[in-house]
């Protein structure tokens, strides 16, 4: 018996179910994926961004429990499957997000540069300081 005559054998109770216990662990990952998020960033995120990330979880959300829509905007957009359109939009998101913490990371070396320089400046013998010690050592 195969996968497909065993699921038609059950019936669409169990597999009804079984859709909706992977909805409700799907729904609730990205429930808490954005909480996380929220709570991560905290008042330092700019409003647009939390406006992204809640869009993006109605998004999420939408194509858990609908997701014969993501098939209907694949076909809307040229793409053959709703899966595919998914995997090319989470494709577009993994760059966007390597591009942000690569920009990130920059600024970020760019500021400890500043502050190592500022704190070797400012630690730095002063040069009368250094003539005195050096003058006085060779007598």
């Amino acid at each position: 018996m195969g996968e497909h005559e065993l699921i038609h054998a059950l019936g669409p109770t169990l597999v009804g179910n079984r859709t909706f216990i992977i909805q409700l662990l799907l729904v609730l990952g990205i429930v808490v994926i954005i909480g996380w998020l929220f709570m991560k960033r905290g008042a330092k995120q700019l409003a647009v961004r939390r406006l992204l990330i809640l869009a993006f979880a109605v998004f999420a959300v939408l194509t858990v429990l609908f997701p014969g829509m993501l098939t209907r905007v694949a076909h809307l957009v040229g793409v053959g499957r709703g899966a595919d359109l998914l995997l090319y939009a989470t494709v577009l998101v993994l760059l966007g997000f390597l591009a942000l913490q690569e920009a990130r990371t920059k600024a970020a070396e760019k500021r400890t540069t500043y502050l190592a320089r500022r704190l070797a400046l400012d630690e730095a013998e002063q040069p009368a300081a250094f003539r005195d010690r050096a003058l006085h050592r060779h007598d």
